[in-house]
Parts: C-alpha cells; sequence; structure tokens
C-alpha cells in the first residue's frame, strides 16, 4: 500500500518535479466515494466508479492550480500542493462528516484467513499485493510500450525537447495528475476494508508514501515497491520492541534517517534526487 501511494509520488514527480503533498488525499478520496457508491451499486462497480471520480479530481486540480503557474519556485510548489490536501480534506470532511468508514471484504470477512504454508494470511492482504503487483506491471507496460507513456518520459527528461517534437507538455502533466489520482484513489479502495477509512486518513499516508519515495530513490517507482516492503516490515517488527503507538513515528525517523544520510534513497542516484526545475 505504500508502494502505491509511493509511485503516485514518482509519477507527478517524474513529468513534472513536483512533489504533490496532496497525493494522501487520492487515496483518501478513492475510499471514501466508493463506500458512498457501494450504497447504490454493487462493489464491482462502485470501485471503477470512484477511481473514474477521484482522476476527475486529479485533472481539475492540475488545471486550477498548477497549470497557470509560470516557471514556478520548489517552495511555492511545496506550499500550493500543501493547500491543495488542506482543501481537500476540508471539503471531505464537510461531505462524510467525521465518521470512520469501511468497504466491505472483496472475499471472506475481517475474521477469516487463508492458511500459506502454516501462516494465515487475511484475503483481502492478497487482494492488495495481487492489485499492487498488477499496478506496477500495467505502469511498467504503459511508460515503455505505448506513445503516450513514451510522451511522458520525454517530458520528464526535457520538456524543452518535448515541446520542439510537438509533445503538448501541459497536456503530459495533466495525464500525470489524473494517472497518480487514479492509482491512488485505486490504492485506497483495496486497503478500506482493512485499514478504514476517514477524512484525515490520506496526510499519514503521504507521509509514509513519501517516505517509500525518498527511501527508494525520487522517480523510481520500481524500487518503491522494495522501500514499501522495508518501510511496512520496519513498522511491524518495531512493535516487539517499542509501544504500538510509537509506530507511527518510524517512518518520520527513517525518513530523517534518509534524508540526513543518503538523500537520493537505498536505490537512487544523487542526480536524480536533485529536485527538478518545473
Amino acid at each position: 500500500m505504500y508502494a502505491i501511494v509511493a509511485i503516485g509520488f514518482n509519477i507527478i514527480y517524474n513529468a513534472t518535479g513536483i512533489i504533490n503533498f496532496a497525493q494522501g488525499e487520492f487515496v483518501m478520496l478513492g475510499g471514501m466515494t466508493a463506500v458512498t457508491l457501494n450504497r447504490f451499486m454493487p462493489l464491482p462497480l462502485a470501485i471503477p466508479a470512484a477511481v473514474a471520480i477521484t482522476t476527475i479530481v486529479g485533472a481539475i486540480i492540475e488545471i486550477v492550480f498548477i497549470r497557470w503557474l509560470h516557471k514556478p519556485s520548489v517552495l511555492r510548489m511545496v506550499i500550493i500542493t500543501i493547500g491543495v490536501s488542506i482543501l481537500i480534506r476540508e471539503t471531505a470532511l464537510h461531505i462524510w462528516g467525521e465518521s470512520v468508514k469501511a468497504l466491505p471484504y472483496f472475499t471472506g470477512s475481517s475474521v477469516s484467513s487463508i492458511n500459506l504454508g502454516g501462516v494465515y494470511i487475511s484475503s483481502q492482504i492478497l487482494w492488495v499485493v495481487g492489485i499492487g503487483a498488477l499496478v506496477v506491471a500495467a505502469l511498467g507496460a504503459f511508460f515503455n510500450l505505448t506513445m503516450l507513456g513514451r510522451q511522458m518520459r520525454a517530458c520528464s527528461a526535457n520538456r524543452d525537447a518535448a515541446r520542439l517534437c510537438g509533445i503538448d507538455a501541459g497536456n503530459m502533466v495533466t495525464l500525470s495528475f489524473m494517472v497518480s489520482a487514479a492509482i491512488g484513489a485505486l490504492g485506497g479502495c483495496i486497503i478500506c476494508p482493512i485499514t478504514y477509512v476517514q477524512y484525515d486518513s490520506g496526510t499519514p499516508l503521504a507521509i509514509k508514501g513519501f517516505t517509500v519515495a525518498i527511501l527508494g530513490g525520487l522517480g523510481n517507482s520500481t524500487a518503491a515497491v522494495g522501500a514499501g516492503m522495508i518501510l511496512g516490515i520496519l513498522e511491524s517488527f518495531s512493535i516487539w520492541v517499542l509501544p504500538t503507538a510509537y509506530k507511527e513515528a518510524i517512518s518520520i525517523a527513517i525518513l530523517l534517517a534518509i534524508l540526513f544520510v543518503k538523500p537520493s534513497g537505498i536505490f537512487g542516484s544523487a542526480e536524480a534526487a536533485r529536485l527538478k526545475e518545473f
């Protein structure tokens, strides 16, 4: 799950150089929207509809808050994305209130589990792992095998050169926000039965997703998968030596340690970690 959020960070960073601190809100929006739609339609229809709605929200955010900016500073972009995050969170509070919501388990229930080699695992965990793997594979195919994905990579490498080749860089940035929002929403839907969702659940996920993105190397989506597993394992084992309340502090501690010791991340290079000019 952390890897999916981190991949959302990486997609927008690769296309624009922006660190989108509203990425966690896309996860929250996907989960909350799916819960609402599931009251009127079956789950297999509610999830794609929630992903589609959140994708549109991602496009609107880019068009309204990002597209009109001309060579903004990194600090300005950070402030804008944080402001967008607060705006989405407060809007969600107005619409859904403070109550905690959840989708039903895709298969089985909260008390059922599957025995894999003597280890009992919730069926929903398998859904999360399976869908996460499919997302990573689909993104790899999209960026390497499709013309649209190659155009996005061209914009990431050199936006001015991409424009000279006839690529509409503005549309590529909008598309990166849409893809990132869609992935975040899908992640919110599949994790919602396990962790539940409420209006302010996006911020902690954004912090952990950002930690994973930094840990794996900013812009490296494949490495984000490994980094997400590392963070999840460290959080789980931290319960053995620390009170459960400190579990949330693990990601912050890892983030600070990586920033001080190796800002480019475990799998990243120093050049790739350098913030790009928007």
